[in-house]
């Protein structure tokens, strides 16, 4: 996906979006709801995207859909609100942590196979820094690794063994009993403040 996909102002809607999920949720204790067609064109397309927060550069939750189920806008909102308060990793976020809170979206093209002879050619045709990956195992095992982890695991070969961890499998299962895909992102962020109500079309 091209990094300029979504201009300055969409990107200032979408994590206004994520804001006003999460400030919701604070004050009313439960999900946003959005009209969809309240929203420019480009934004009601279906699209996939990840919320994840950070206080301090340490994650305070993280939550997505990898395949599109929903409009972009949508996605944002219910995404923003189970980071905050339904990934299972955490407690529900408290408003005295919101001081120091920093929302990223993610925005992920349309995962496309990866077709790959042996764990070498594979390794010959990632993308380091650039490639999302997923893994689809057998016995419903599967995980993914956004573009970002390259920062922490810039190693190809780690690469492919923490994946494999996260699906579940054994460092050293065979990948050729797998499925790989590949997916990008567009990613930008934000910190946490209450948004401008002029900016939030359709909220309730």
């Amino acid at each position: 996906m091209s990094s300029t996909e979504y201009d300055n102002t969409e990107r200032a809607l979408m994590l206004d979006l994520a804001r006003e999920a999460i400030r919701h949720g604070l004050w009313k204790g439960r999900p946003l709801h959005i009209d969809p067609a309240a929203f420019p064109e480009h934004l009601r397309s279906r699209r996939a995207c990840f919320v994840t927060l950070n206080r301090d550069t340490r994650l305070r939750g993280c939550i997505g859909h990898l395949e599109p189920v929903q409009t972009l806008v949508e996605d944002v909102v219910d995404n923003a609100f189970s980071a905050a308060f339904r990934d299972p990793r955490f407690p529900p976020l408290q408003a005295r942590e919101t001081g120091d809170l920093v929302i990223h979206v993610s925005v992920l093209s349309d995962p496309r196979p990866l077709p790959f002879s042996d764990e070498q050619d594979l390794l010959a045709r990632l993308r380091p820094g650039e490639d999302g990956l997923i893994l689809q195992g057998p016995m419903g095992h599967r995980g993914t690794f956004p573009p970002s982890v390259w920062e922490q695991l810039p190693d190809p070969r780690e690469f492919l063994v923490h994946l494999r961890l996260k699906a579940g499998l054994p460092a050293d299962f065979p990948l050729t009993q797998a499925q790989i895909a590949r997916y990008t992102t567009e990613s930008f962020e934000g910190p946490f403040q209450a948004p401008s109500e002029d900016k939030i079309p359709g909220a309730r």
